[in-house]
């Protein structure tokens, strides 16, 4: 989409050197659409109805990185208990994730935000301009894909997972009081 002086708003953003914030809860979260192997892509869109948590992450093989995604394969259950999708997001390119997945023995995908270099990372706020990688950030995205939690987490630290449970937590406790259903009073008969 051109400006008024006919540059691309879209990659204008890109070039800034000042970071975005990351989406904030409340948002419709964007679409995407990315490669998980060399022939095989997995879109947000494919989660529609169920949360899905995007945990963006620096590099594959960063001690910090692998850590976290280790964690996070070992209570894997836990988020599969509220009905929750998790996909890990780098700029690694597929063939790198596919080595890091299996040396890790992860089951959960790990998405390709390689080309257009960090894209994905870009359009929720997370992409480090200086550095060429997305931040340490975590979303929790409701199967209407509404962002009902984001956390930026520091380069150098292992967010864990309480954040993302007490997430998970919340958005079903709001969902199972809003879903009950409403019980009309009984009609009062006046007195004579």
């Amino acid at each position: 989409m051109a400006d008024s002086n006919g540059s691309d708003r879209h990659y204008s953003s890109i070039s800034s050197s000042q970071p975005r914030q990351a989406l904030q809860p409340g948002t419709k979260a964007p679409d995407f659409s990315l490669k998980t192997t060399p022939d095989q892509e997995v879109a947000l869109s494919d989660f529609r109805g169920q949360p899905v948590i995007p945990a963006f992450y620096p590099a594959d093989w960063s001690p910090v990185c692998g850590d976290q995604m280790t964690l996070y394969n070992e209570i894997l259950p836990e988020f599969q208990r509220y009905g929750a999708e998790l996909l890990g997001i780098s700029v690694d390119g597929v063939w790198c994730h596919l080595a890091f997945a299996k040396d890790r023995k992860l089951q959960f995908p790990l998405l390709s935000d390689f080309e257009p270099k960090g894209a994905v990372a870009r359009e929720y706020g997370v992409y480090r301009h200086r550095d060429g990688v997305a931040e340490r950030a975590l979303f929790l995205i409701d199967g209407d894909g509404v962002i009902r939690w984001s956390y930026v987490s520091p380069i150098g630290v292992n967010p864990g997972a309480d954040g993302i449970l007490r997430a998970l937590e919340a958005m079903q406790h709001e969902s199972s009081t809003t879903a009950r259903p409403q019980v009309a009073p009984e009609p009062q008969v006046a007195a004579r």
